[in-house]
């Protein structure tokens, strides 16, 4: 299944947290998009990847993404070796996407920045013919994305360019809050987290409202490039 855009993350929520807003608006001027997690969160604080694997689900209905897939790699353990880039490049071939959603290229959460490296690698690998892979038996075809964008975290990088989600600001609240677990619950006989507290969607909304207004807007969120960004038409920029 071929889609335009597809989302990365090492852990799941890190997309809903992160980068749903422009999947939403993506999605609603009539791109296809598309979901892989890494891992299953299995060392997260809250929860356990049973309910977090639920969460994700209901997450992507919300977003109304094709799929959401899951290649199960060691969640704070993972690293860059063929062993997790194959399945990453398995799986971009397989769904051809023009464009790829990344973790942060830096973060607290030292899987954030380790992720980042990692697909950028298996990205590229995915270009080159003589690494083989199949899909259910077949050779695929290799296929490289035109462009890794990587969507912002906990530590507040200047960002390379932001996206308009004023629109979908709400939705992308709604999408979050699927990961019950994890987040505020007075009721919660769990541990506490760096984000299960009160104040914490507050944080979100706010580092939205901060991205957008750097570019006019109400809310945004913002992704840094590794490489330049190139461009036709100067003119047609914000």
């Amino acid at each position: 299944m071929k889609v335009d855009i597809l989302a990365i993350g090492v852990h799941p929520d890190d997309v809903e947290l992160c980068c749903s807003g422009t999947i939403l608006k993506h999605i609603a001027d009539g791109y296809k998009v598309g979901i892989l997690d890494l891992t299953r969160g299995e060392l997260g604080t809250r929860g356990t990847p049973e309910i977090r694997a639920a969460e994700a689900a209901e997450g992507a209905r919300i977003m109304g993404v094709e799929f959401r897939n899951n290649i199960g790699l060691a969640d704070g353990f993972f690293d860059i070796s063929e062993a997790s880039m194959l399945p990453i490049i398995e799986f971009v071939r397989y769904c051809q996407p023009d464009i790829v959603l990344a973790n942060a290229i830096k973060d607290r959460h030292p899987d954030h920045g380790r992720a980042s490296a990692l697909v950028e690698q298996a990205c590229f690998l995915a270009g080159l013919h003589r690494i083989e892979t199949y899909h259910e038996g077949v050779l695929q075809v290799r296929w490289r994305p035109k462009a890794i964008y990587h969507y912002i975290q906990d530590f507040q990088l200047t960002p390379d360019l932001i996206v308009d989600i004023t629109a979908h600001m709400d939705k992308k609240m709604e999408a979050i809050l699927a990961f019950r677990s994890q987040f505020y619950d007075p009721n919660s006989p769990e541990p506490s987290s760096p984000i299960s507290g009160k104040e914490f969607l507050n944080y979100v909304k706010s580092v939205s409202s901060t991205m957008g207004r750097r570019i006019g807007a109400t809310y945004g969120e913002g992704f840094n490039v590794m490489r330049p960004i190139g461009v036709d038409d100067l003119v047609q920029l914000g």
